[in-house]
């Protein structure tokens, strides 16, 4: 068997390990993932890592250190070597790519050259090799040799680490690189007009009597001093010449400073967004089970006011950036984007850690995109959608929705079968624009509850000014009075039973008034019947 063959048996047998994709999946996490719970905690460690060396190297150069110094520089040097290392290795997969070689070879009947393989490996880790960052983790390691006291200028390396493990400061260099074209013409017009500025006044000024200017060099310093409208006054010009020059020279570093500062502003502008989002794609992680909410119009206001003060975790996504805003302003996380967008629900967690997914949009359309692109990234995920025509629930069902609501439909249902009753109305009004404590709640008719076997007519619902919305069964009870029933999950909801309607076991009241009302109706229904307890009242 040929030395390529081996190899290739080597790679197939790594490629099938299960110890070895889970190391490299946790080294990943561990390094590359900003996500990942155990990130942040490594990112620490690694910067106080990288402080404390370099507190130690500096104490060293005046102070005697022990052998405990050294000790800690040989562990936190050998630190650096592993994950230097390690990055190379999770940089590209070596196996794999030996792997299509080899198959490529045996689709096209060609002899496997494992040269050739190894050549696009090493070139690929070389192109690792030669990035900023790995340089700089490179240059990090060489001032610990320590015979060579010269190679502690490259100290200053291992403060630039401190970019791998502070995201903020990741954060603004990726900002200054996407702007790097912008900043490399304002570098070249800098340059220029410090060697223009320096060549003129080192003419005016080196024959000059009483002048400061000595050398070519004092031209360069004088002019960078001038250009940053700094002015520390030790060199000064004592020609006409030479004042004028400073003049248009000052007026140009204003000009200069000020085209700089607006394209960081600029930068920072547009990439806020999607740092900030990238914050909250984190703390989401962290957080584990959630609900995306798509769409923060009426109906998003008042259910994302809901989850808020149940507790639960939501994110909210929409693509007005005015709404966005107003829901960083009441305390929610949100980011502006398409809900139907793949990679902002992915992010957002839709495969691995979101519980359900809420569209209230108030497009039908988008309700519908967005439906069908949850669906199909996560198909156990909740989906509830929002239809305000008729005519687009069998849409939003055929695009995978499990659950419709349609708000304007169910108000007016609500207002034409309590038309007359101002509790309702008043319930009605109270649950849309959130001005008042009204509440929609549940009461479950457990065993031995006072309420087993009574009427509706004995609740005296309208004196404790409560209205029943409905009665939730598991079992059919269309012959009991019922006027409308709607199939759920496992249930029926009888909409609006007659009063001779008969509460039993399992039973669950669905109630809407104010939240005191609720509150004195579920404690007087526990108390124990014959101790002063819950009273029938045959006012409804």
């Amino acid at each position: 068997m040929s030395l390529g063959h081996l190899v290739v048996r080597l790679c197939y047998a790594i490629e099938q390990s299960v110890a070895y994709r889970r190391w490299k999946g946790f080294f990943h996490d561990l390094l590359e993932n900003p996500h990942a719970r155990v990130r942040p905690y490594f990112d620490i460690a690694m910067a106080l890592l990288v402080l404390s060396s370099v507190l130690l190297l500096v104490l060293a150069v005046r102070h005697p250190i022990g052998p405990w110094a050294y000790a800690f520089e040989d562990v936190a040097l050998v630190i650096f070597i592993v994950e230097y290392v390690t990055r190379l290795w999770l940089y590209n997969d070596a196996t794999r790519i030996v792997i299509e070689h080899y198959e490529r070879s045996q689709f096209l009947g060609e002899r496997f050259r494992l040269w050739s393989a190894l050549r696009e490996v090493v070139a690929k880790k070389w192109g690792y090799m030669t990035s900023p960052l790995a340089i700089i983790d490179l240059l990090a390691i060489i001032p610990s040799y320590r015979p060579l006291r010269l190679l502690r200028i490259f100290l200053l390396f291992r403060l630039f680490k401190l970019f791998r493990y502070a995201r903020s400061i990741h954060d603004f260099a990726k900002v200054l690189s996407e702007k790097r074209a912008e900043l490399a013409t304002v570098g070249i017009f800098l340059a220029f007009s410090v060697m223009i500025s320096a060549t003129v006044i080192y003419i005016f000024e080196a024959d000059a009597e009483g002048g400061h200017i000595k050398t070519f060099f004092d031209g360069i310093y004088w002019a960078l001093v001038t250009l940053s409208t700094v002015g520390y006054g030790d060199i000064t010009p004592q020609t006409t010449e030479g004042r004028f020059v400073t003049m248009v020279l000052i007026l140009t570093g204003i000009g200069v400073l000020s085209f700089t500062t607006s394209i960081i502003v600029s930068a920072f502008q547009e990439k806020m967004p999607e740092v900030h989002a990238s914050r909250i794609y984190a703390e989401l992680e962290k957080r584990g089970r959630h609900t995306i909410l798509c769409g923060f119009g009426r109906v998003g206001q008042v259910v994302a006011a809901q989850l808020f003060a149940a507790r639960e975790r939501f994110v909210v996504i929409d693509s007005d950036p005015l709404k966005v805003a107003l829901a960083k302003k009441r305390g929610y996380m949100a980011i502006e984007g398409d809900g139907g967008h793949t990679e902002l629900l992915e992010n957002a967690g839709i495969r691995a850690q979101a519980e359900r997914v809420l569209c209230l949009t108030d497009d039908d359309v988008a309700n519908v995109y967005i439906t069908l692109t949850a669906r199909h990234l996560s198909p156990q995920v909740d989906i509830i959608s929002r239809a305000n025509r008729e005519e687009t629930v069998k849409k939003l069902i055929q695009a995978g929705a499990d659950y419709t609501v349609r708000p304007f439909t169910v108000v007016g249902l609500i207002a034409a079968e309590y038309i007359g009753q101002p509790v309702a109305f008043e319930a009605i009004y109270g649950m849309l624009t959130g001005e008042q404590e009204v509440t929609l709640d549940t009461l479950a008719i457990r065993e031995g509850s006072a309420l087993e076997g009574r009427s509706l007519a004995e609740l005296g619902l309208k004196a404790r000014r409560l209205v029943l919305f409905g009665v939730i069964s598991r079992v059919r009870r269309e012959a009991e009075g019922v006027r409308s029933t709607y199939p759920l999950q496992d249930a029926r909801l009888h909409f609006n039973p007659a009063l001779d309607f008969r509460l039993r076991q399992a039973d669950i009241l669905v109630l809407f008034g104010h939240r005191l009302s609720v509150l004195r109706f579920k404690q007087s229904v526990e108390r124990i019947p014959g101790r002063g307890g819950w009273k029938t009242n045959r006012k409804h």
